[in-house]
């Protein structure tokens, strides 16, 4: 089992920044790739970033200029730095971590709003 806390969101202005943690505990020896998504009202939800246990990291186009992915590995933490904020980020914020085993965990989300 692996659990995902994160935490950062909140409440910012358009063209505003937040950093998003996602913090891993458990079988955290079994993950290969940690990424961030979110979930926007009334909509599915969408890939933001991720990055593997090398470092390579992926991302949506909309977010590649504006956001970056990174990871501490000996904070078990993955971070999303979030810049140029626009309102259409506005949404819960998910981390998810995937296993050697292809099983997914996923944290409990955490609320951006982009707002002025």
């Amino acid at each position: 089992q692996v659990q995902l806390v994160e935490s950062g969101g909140g409440l910012v202005q358009p063209g505003g920044s937040l950093r998003l943690s996602c913090a891993a505990s458990g079988s955290i020896f079994s993950i290969i790739v940690m990424g961030w998504y979110r979930q926007a009202p009334g909509k599915q939800r969408e890939l933001v970033a991720t990055i593997t246990n090398s470092g390579v990291t992926n991302y949506a186009d909309p977010m590649k200029c504006r956001f970056t992915i990174s990871r501490d590995n000996d904070k078990n933490t993955v971070y999303l730095q979030m810049n140029s904020l626009k309102p259409e980020d506005t949404g819960v914020y998910y981390c998810k971590a995937l296993t050697l085993r292809g099983i997914a965990f996923w944290g409990q989300g955490t609320q951006v709003t982009v707002s002025s």
